[in-house]
């Protein structure tokens, strides 16, 4: 790691050799200094790669494959053969038939269930940065979900679909929403924040709001548990590189905006 005093004068040197640079392009010079050296204040990628080992082997998550009429809260409904929540919210199991397709396999169209977004916008994949000692960091959750490869993978600060965010599970908050939600009463500032589709071979007309928020360097982020962790660019780059599939998607979608 690099001394917290060399990151400013490496910055500006970059900034330098880089000579004119379009607009448009001048934010994005310190997230490619960044992504090339790391510069965290709170450990090394083997320390961030020990933490994630660490979350995934403390999570007591499993999971148990069941038919689907035996889904609590889950019922088809009787008008649109469609399998819907009882809250009306998250997503249905719809049925879809598809015609002519010459460009694909199957040629004269095919038939499949497909998973429907509850108003198609399927929630917030949001990223908070925050300086320490003046170097960006980002601060990431170890998340365990049930359908994850290997359960548990790092991803967002927050990721949360609309239905969620209401709390029409009946279950707790999501832990730093406001600060994407509400960004301006925090002080934030909205560094991206930008719609992006989601695979159309499985999931209908899904789209999902993807947002890099940062905070001022001042502001106090407690860390409500140890399943949070800030990390540099640079680490999160390098797990992406080199590990198994412990970074998630919604990890890249934000990367793919700076």
């Amino acid at each position: 790691m690099i001394g917290a005093g060399d990151y400013g004068p490496r910055l500006a040197a970059f900034r330098a050799a880089l000579g004119d640079l379009a607009p448009a392009a001048e934010w994005r010079a310190e997230f490619l200094f960044e992504s090339a050296t790391d510069h965290c204040r709170f450990g090394s990628t083997a320390d961030t790669l020990a933490w994630y080992e660490g979350c995934a082997a403390a999570n007591s998550m499993t999971t148990a494959r069941i038919p689907l009429s035996e889904c609590r809260d889950w019922a088809f409904d009787p008008d649109s053969g469609s399998l819907v929540h009882a809250s009306g919210e998250f997503f249905r199991v719809d049925g879809v038939r598809t015609f002519a397709s010459p460009t694909r396999e199957v040629e004269g169209g095919w038939d499949q269930p497909f998973l429907t977004q509850v108003g198609f916008d399927g929630g917030i994949l949001g990223l908070l940065r925050q300086r320490f000692d003046g170097v960006p960091h980002y601060l990431v959750e170890a998340k365990a979900e049930p359908g994850n490869y290997r359960t548990v993978q790092i991803t967002t600060t927050i990721q949360a679909t609309f239905s969620n965010l209401k709390r029409a599970h009946g279950g707790k908050g999501t832990p730093y929403a406001e600060l994407f939600t509400d960004p301006g009463t925090h002080g934030a500032t909205v560094l991206a924040d930008q719609w992006m589709s989601e695979d159309g071979g499985r999931l209908f007309n899904k789209r999902n709001r993807t947002m890099l928020v940062e905070l001022p360097e001042d502001c106090d982020v407690p860390l409500i548990a140890a399943r949070y962790r800030w990390v540099s660019l640079f680490q999160l780059k390098q797990l992406l590189a080199e590990q198994d599939a412990i970074v998630s998607p919604h990890i890249r979608g934000v990367l793919a905006l700076v």
